[in-house]
């Protein structure tokens, strides 16, 4: 077993409402003796999709210990279900970008000479495209986000105050105290083009990602870098992971796969420390999967947050 993602049940908060289960197309999930249990490790794909079924706040995802994800034990037991079931399961996978495990499932299905849902002949491995627009509601650009932020600001700002320059802040039995409200200061550098971030959770086939600038980091590197938007991500596509902790290299390879095949030139940061090289590794595995030649431009940071080198991988 390796330490991945997968989701776990809280028995305290469950009230065994079934609605997890409903949720779960893979089967992962039953209610026995009024509790939603995990009946199968090997079923959980570690998304997180039953999360948004759970009135209670009952499920979160967690790290450990746990038996790989079985593409085709999942399919096993979706089968006899319905087509409807299986459609919904592949539209899961489509939706998480999962395009690794909907290559595993078409193979599956072929073995058994079963015709595989509409729409999805596009992720067989000889006819997968170089780019499909994304279902995922999920991937969206970051100035949509800031223009919507901003409309929410104007509104904000056009609201009429007593205090001219200053905002009153009221608590019952004090007399009111004024706020002063200065400028916002001007953040420094950019934002990158896309969210989520999280390599587990992009659409490498997500919009964002078609001719980009692909900036491939360390988690880390955020964090040690004061101006690390300046520095490293203004202008481009963003995707974190760290190779020591994350769970799913495979998946990584495949996604990081589809990334290059699109992306208009390839950057790498990682930590000045030797399990941060295997982000690197990844992403010249990944980049032979693709088959494309494009150089990786790699950087290198230190703890103090300084960049020690910058050089080419040919």
């Amino acid at each position: 077993m390796a330490t991945r993602t997968i989701i776990e049940v809280d028995q305290d908060l469950c009230d065994g409402c079934g609605a997890c289960e409903i949720g779960c197309p893979e089967g992962a999930l039953k209610v026995i003796d009024g509790k939603a249990r995990l009946v199968g490790e090997s079923l959980c794909d570690g998304l997180g999709a039953c999360i948004g079924h759970c009135p209670r706040g009952a499920i979160r995802v967690t790290q450990r210990d746990a038996e790989s994800y079985d593409e085709a034990a999942v399919l096993d037991k979706i089968l006899p279900q319905g087509p409807a079931v299986l459609a919904a399961h592949f539209a899961h996978l489509d939706h998480f970008g999962q395009d690794l495990y909907l290559e595993q499932a078409i193979d599956r299905l072929d073995n058994l000479g079963i015709a595989i849902p509409q729409g999805y002949e596009k992720f067989r491995k000889q006819a997968r495209p170089k780019f499909v627009k994304p279902c995922s509601a999920f991937s969206r650009t970051l100035a949509d986000l800031a223009t919507r932020a901003g409309s929410a600001s104007e509104r904000i700002g056009s609201a009429p105050t007593r205090a001219g320059s200053a905002l009153e802040h009221t608590s019952p039995g004090l007399n009111p105290t004024p706020v002063a409200v200065g400028p916002t200061p001007k953040p420094q550098g950019s934002k990158p083009r896309n969210w989520p971030v999280q390599l587990h959770l992009i659409n490498p086939r997500a919009p964002q990602f078609a001719n980009a600038r692909l900036l491939v980091a360390a988690d880390c590197t955020a964090f040690v870098m004061e101006d690390f938007h300046a520095k490293l991500a203004e202008g481009k596509s963003l995707v974190i992971a760290c190779p020591k902790l994350d769970s799913g290299r495979d998946i990584y390879i495949s996604k990081l796969a589809a990334l290059i095949d699109q992306a208009e030139s390839l950057e790498v940061a990682i930590m000045e420390v030797p399990c941060c090289g295997g982000l690197t590794k990844l992403m010249e595995e990944a980049r032979q999967k693709s088959g494309r030649a494009l150089p990786i431009r790699l950087v290198v940071v230190d703890p103090d947050g300084r960049i020690l080198t910058r050089k080419t991988l040919s």
